[in-house]
């Protein structure tokens, strides 16, 4: 009899599922405690202990409901095939569209989309309860629903931005890479690293982030020159606009 290797990983996610639940269940019984831990006595209040545990209850019961809808979404779209059906209509779209549907970046581009939208259309309901819910109710977030929207709009924009070029090159390094295909991919890797750690900062996070500039204070400045570190300009990060 044939190894089944779908068996087998969808075996290994249950597997990783248990043991990842039987951590979080350590992890709530110990929310669950009322008293201070002995380290943070006289470090913080007991009401903004109590305020910090009711917080972390919640997001602790919420993570359980997520990762179980998320594990049977997982095992279904393996179970039933769903993937290889997925591939397939995507190349019949790219043909419907009047592209070669033997382009292998065509074809795995209109994949890419099609798993994008369903993640996106999949977590949206778990992202509403997340930001307009839990972090409303204990005061984390003053986000407008104009702006979550806003903000997936812009992920989803830069996603088709600057995914097709990084896809598109990937699949050229693996089509002719050949015996040295691993130093192509690893170069290729440190590449893309490179630029977005130099891009993200000054084009990206601004989109979704407000920075506001303050000056180098000497507790700062002191941190700095500490960590030897080379700044000439430092930010206030604002996680939301509205926040």
């Amino acid at each position: 009899m044939a190894f089944s290797y779908l068996e087998a990983v969808i075996g290994f996610l249950i597997l990783m599922y248990l043991f990842e639940t039987y951590l979080d269940l350590r992890q709530h019984a110990a929310l669950k405690l009322p008293t201070l831990p002995k380290p943070l006595v006289g470090l913080i209040s007991q009401d903004k202990f109590e305020k910090s545990r009711a917080y972390s209850l919640d997001k602790s019961k919420f993570h359980f409901l997520h990762e179980f809808v998320s594990i049977v979404l997982e095992v279904a779209i393996l179970g039933f095939g769903v993937l290889p059906l997925f591939w397939k209509r995507s190349g019949e779209f790219v043909q419907y569209v009047g592209l070669n549907p033997e382009n292998e970046i065509f074809h795995t581009l209109s994949f890419l989309a099609g798993v994008m939208i369903w993640s996106q259309v999949t977590d949206l309901p778990f992202s509403l309860y997340s930001t307009f819910v839990i972090e409303a109710r204990h005061g984390f977030n003053k986000q407008t629903v104009r702006l979550f929207f806003l903000d997936i709009l812009k992920s989803i924009a830069l996603s088709i931005l600057i995914g097709p070029p990084i896809i598109a090159a990937l699949i050229v390094i693996v089509q002719k890479g050949g015996p040295y295909l691993a130093i192509y991919l690893w170069g290729f890797f440190f590449t893309i690293s490179l630029v977005m750690m130099t891009i993200y900062p000054v084009l990206i996070a601004p989109l979704f982030n407000k920075f506001t500039p303050v000056s180098l204070f000497f507790d700062i400045l002191d941190t700095v020159l500490f960590a030897r570190l080379c700044c000439n300009r430092c930010f206030l990060c604002i996680g939301s606009h509205d926040a």
